[in-house]
């Protein structure tokens, strides 16, 4: 008997190419990179008054499962997770490459 993968892998000739960052996503990237991941005590609010993108992509995120709250609270399990991701790729892309620094 064959066993499945646990996460299975996405194979880009079965579901077609990856599309690239909406706006949307953007903006939740950008929530998620608000959260300190030293501490699991400290969450965030965001408040009224926050521009029209940021107040939906929190309660996109909830929606998901990766927010506690649809005005932030605290990460969920999953939300850590992508949050962890989504701050990693962040740093790799803020550096400076190695062909700049040699330019």
């Amino acid at each position: 008997m064959k066993s499945q993968p646990i996460s299975p892998q996405i194979n880009p000739t079965e579901r077609g190419t990856m599309m690239p960052y909406t706006p949307e996503l953007i903006e939740e990237l950008n929530t998620l990179t608000r959260f300190d991941l030293a501490t699991s005590q400290q969450g965030i609010k965001v408040h009224k008054t926050a521009s029209a993108a940021v107040i939906s992509a929190t309660q996109r995120l909830h929606a998901k499962g990766l927010l506690t709250q649809a005005d932030g609270g605290y990460l969920t399990g999953l939300g850590r997770d992508a949050a962890e991701h989504a701050q990693a790729v962040l740093a790799i892309l803020s550096t400076e490459s190695k062909t700049d620094a040699m330019v």
